[in-house]
């Protein structure tokens, strides 16, 4: 443009018909062009012309020169203009891809939050759209790479999997991608994972953690695994980690704990918001879910403000009549969500209005509940495993009193600290050691913390606490 109004002495610019910016000529010239649809015009005023060719649109290439204009005129701006539609073209082209790309990763992020909270059919249909589908049984892994790199990262899962792999770019950590893979694809044994093994290769300073083979229902599992195995792979030499062999507390509790689960989240299942604009039961779950797996974090995943997400949690506090500051309440709905896995069915077709609150059963009794579900011998033997090794040879020295002052605090490490009476740094370098013991995150989210907290409730109810 610059060179044009130089070599031409005049005005030179891209006008768009019906637009305020442009000399008034050029922009008349604009709105002329654009109505009797002609490619060029020449619009003369009383000591000027304006030459216009068409672009694309209602936008053109117009020069405001003075009479008598520059004799070359007409035939730089028809060469001008064809090349500058071709630019326009493109840059057109690669917006529509952005476009396209954001539309196709929130839609694999919709997928993803669908399978989380157990709506399997609609999530199956949506991924059938995007490709390939989601793969049954599955093995989750989650990649940690620079937040650059996920794109490379993302093209090698599809190239080492033959394009069979599920792919999300992780809408919590921008460092994580979370990969489904189909069974027989993944890990041959937890010594030789070959896809984990090509990543760490491949990409610098990229930690891989892979879940066990699960079905697709149990993903919301198989995310925790891997994200356990994860923490466990930053401390390896290899970079890499599938979660360990171990008691699963879902299957300890299912046959004691889905009555008192259901019960205890009748309440929020049932629940009908006065206003149709308010969350619904639905929402107050995903809510609660990804509160517990994620704390403040939780708003990058439901893509709300944090102001929203406070709000949300005071609803879903006095629905239930919980109290979700301290620890073991938020273990109990821990626990009970992943009993009743996509279980906000209850309110879900009744009409708004007709009354937003259903009776609850009240903290007490969901803590006389929960402790009934502690004692079965079936979650006793869980606890038991499940926290051996802070006992076994290999835990450092107060591995087991550090576990349970920081329980004790709500997983808050301050206070945590002043009642070991060692700092806070201390403490934190305490509990990264115990992380590679149990194999568990504890510091990250999605943490440990409320099994660990179950566990040590279940130790004391059968009275063999050391």
């Amino acid at each position: 443009m610059q060179w044009l109004a130089a070599r031409l002495g005049g005005w030179t610019g891209v006008v768009d018909a019906g637009a305020p910016a442009g000399p008034e000529l050029a922009v008349r010239g604009a709105a002329e062009l654009h109505a009797r649809g002609v490619r060029s015009a020449v619009l003369h005023g009383e000591r000027s012309a304006a030459l216009l060719f068409a672009l694309d649109g209602s936008r053109a290439l117009a020069a405001v020169l003075d009479l008598p204009h520059h004799p070359g005129a007409s035939a730089l701006l028809a060469d001008a203009a064809a090349v500058l539609a071709l630019v326009l073209r493109a840059e057109e082209a690669e917006r529509r891809e952005e476009r396209a790309e954001l539309a196709e990763s929130r839609a694999r992020e919709a997928v993803l939050h669908l399978l989380m909270n157990g709506r399997l059919s609609t999530a199956h249909q949506i991924a059938e759209a995007l490709c390939p589908s989601l793969p049954e049984p599955m093995r989750m892994y989650v990649v940690e790479c620079r937040a650059g790199a996920r794109g490379e990262v993302a093209r090698l899962c599809e190239e080492l999997t033959g394009g069979r792999a599920w792919i999300v770019r992780c809408p919590v950590y921008v460092r994580h991608l979370i990969v489904l893979v189909p069974g027989d694809l993944a890990a041959v044994s937890a010594e030789h994972d070959p896809l984990a093994e090509a990543l760490v290769a491949a990409v610098g300073d990229c930690t891989v953690g892979a879940s066990t083979e699960l079905p697709l229902r149990e993903a919301p599992a198989a995310y925790t695994q891997a994200f356990h195995a994860l923490a466990v792979a930053r401390g390896r030499v290899g970079r890499r980690a599938r979660f360990g062999p171990g008691p699963e507390l879902e299957l300890a509790a299912h046959a004691a704990g889905t009555g008192w689960a259901e019960a205890l989240l009748a309440p929020l299942h049932t629940y009908v918001p006065r206003r149709p604009q308010d969350p619904g039961a639905q929402e107050l779950r995903a809510t609660a879910h990804a509160w517990l797996n994620f704390c403040s974090h939780a708003t990058r995943l439901l893509k709300i403000h944090r102001n929203t997400l406070a709000t949300r949690l005071r609803l879903i506090e006095s629905v239930l009549g919980t109290d979700l500051a301290r620890l073991p309440e938020q273990a109990a709905l821990s626990l009970a969500l992943r009993l009743t896995p996509g279980g906000a069915g209850g309110g879900a077709g009744a009409s708004p209005g007709a009354g937003a609150r259903a009776p609850r059963a009240g903290a007490a009794g969901a803590a006389d509940g929960l402790d009934g579900v502690l004692r079965h011998p079936d979650l006793a033997a869980w606890a038991r495993a499940h926290l051996a090794p802070l006992t076994g040879r290999d835990a450092p020295p107060g591995a087991r009193e550090t576990v349970r002052a920081w329980l004790l605090h709500d997983a808050q490490l301050v206070p945590a600290a002043a009642a070991l009476g060692i700092s806070v740094p201390g403490t934190r370098k305490r509990l990264s050691r115990i992380e590679a013991l149990l194999e568990r995150s504890l510091l990250r989210s999605p943490s440990a913390r409320h099994d660990l907290w179950l566990a040590h409730r279940a130790e004391e109810l059968a009275g063999f606490a050391p």
